[in-house]
């Protein structure tokens, strides 16, 4: 609004210079082409009998407060104020047309030729005429002036405030949404003006807040899964301790409480983990520590390092090793190599493998594939996703899972 203020009143301020321009040039015009007629009209009357210059007709008192008529450097006709008379004087004695102003007053001298005579005109206009014409010009000027800039700056006020009303009222509707219906869209269509745009953004706003929302109740389903599990095998090795009456061997405690720790950790450091440029750690190590005691078939190569923790390739190979070993029917191998895109690492067992038609989603929160892979890979697609792993099922008819790491950046 502001801005449009600015723009009205230097506007309208150009304009009436302008126009003030261009009304006194009018004047001026006016005023000159005024005494250049009086000045004709008297020249008309100017001649010469028996050697002396003349005028015709010399019966005007009115003329002679106007008008005066030099001749040879002597005023033969018309009464010149003692106000003006030098100028009058000058001008007679020029012998050229010529203008001059002074005191409100335009003093024009015309030659008369005359044969052996100097004869010059010299007629006076008032200019108080014009000039009261041009300051009621520019007082009505600047008095629509103001009176623009005034409705301009209205118009902009009572615009800008109805577009902002839309924009507000839009704005606490996808607020509200986000918070008590994440579902609910403008859907504008094609945006045709701002206010389209703006839909289409609260839009996509909208299915950030939808995607996060959702993306936090999986989050807690993962949680909840990854931490029952541990808790649920503490439980009942107490229940069948209380029943059987032996005590409670340590270290089943010590192995589930490792395991429930080994759970929380791992999410929270997925939660925030922010991977160094300096960290790698030895592949075949990790796969051994993720390997923990499990019947399962190492062929890794010594001396090959990726570019993430050791802690992070342990929490995504066991939950894979896990699976391998429920559904396999006789073996569990892991594999390793080296590809352009890092270092690829299989896990493969000899079971029944992944459905082609939903190899795409065994990774999705609730989905089993196979013969009931679940939230587990859930899981390990997230930690993956949060350090830069890439991780998909093959369906290939054996169970086969293969996890990309980045290879670590060869120093100098």
């Amino acid at each position: 609004m502001a801005l449009t203020v600015l723009i009205a009143t230097a506007v309208v301020a150009v304009l009436v210079v302008v126009s003030h321009v261009l009304l006194s040039r009018v004047t001026e015009a006016d005023s000159t082409n005024l005494a250049r007629t009086r000045a004709e009209a008297v020249a008309g009357s100017v001649t010469v009998d028996h050697g002396r210059v003349v005028l015709a007709e010399n019966d005007s008192e009115s003329l002679d407060n106007v008008s005066w008529v030099y001749s040879d450097g002597q005023l033969i006709d018309g009464n010149v104020p003692g106000s003006v008379l030098d100028r009058v004087e000058a001008l007679a004695d020029s012998g050229q047309a010529r203008t001059t102003t002074i005191d409100n007053t335009l003093l024009y001298a015309q030659p008369v030729p005359l044969d052996g005579h100097r004869v010059v005109v010299v007629v006076r206009v008032d200019l108080t005429p014009y000039e009261t014409s041009e300051r009621r010009n520019a007082v009505l000027s600047l008095i629509l002036g103001g009176l623009t800039i005034l409705l301009a700056g209205l118009v902009a006020y009572f615009v800008v405030r109805r577009a902002l009303r839309v924009v507000h009222e839009m704005a606490a509707l996808a607020d509200d949404w986000g918070e008590h219906e994440p579902g609910r869209r403008f859907d504008l269509g094609t945006p045709r003006d701002e206010f389209g745009e703006l839909g289409r953004t609260l839009d996509g706003l909208l299915d950030r807040v939808e995607t996060a929302l959702a993306d936090e109740r999986r989050l807690t389903d993962e949680i909840a899964h990854e931490l029952r599990t541990p808790l649920t095998v503490l439980r009942g090795e107490a229940q069948l301790a209380q029943l059987s009456g032996r005590q409670l061997a340590p270290q089943v405690v010590l192995h589930e409480v490792d395991r429930l720790n080994t759970a929380v950790t791992t999410i929270l450091r997925a939660a925030r983990t922010r991977i160094d440029a300096g960290t790698r750690c030895d592949l075949r190590a990790a796969t051994r520590q993720a390997i923990a005691g499990r019947r399962v078939d190492l062929a890794v190569p010594a001396d090959l390092d990726v570019a993430v923790a050791a802690e992070l390739v342990v929490a995504v190979l066991s939950p894979l090793l896990d699976n391998g070993l429920r559904h396999a029917s006789s073996r569990v191998w892991v594999t390793a190599r080296t590809e352009p895109e890092g270092v690829v690492i299989n896990v493969l067992d000899d079971g029944p493998g992944f459905d082609p038609a939903e190899v795409d989603r065994v990774f999705d929160a609730g989905v089993t594939a196979g013969s009931g892979h679940g939230l587990g890979l859930a899981v390990v697609r997230r930690l993956a996703a949060s350090a830069g792993v890439g991780v998909r099922a093959i369906a290939g008819g054996h169970g086969s899972v293969e996890v990309t790491f980045p290879a670590p950046v060869a120093t100098p």
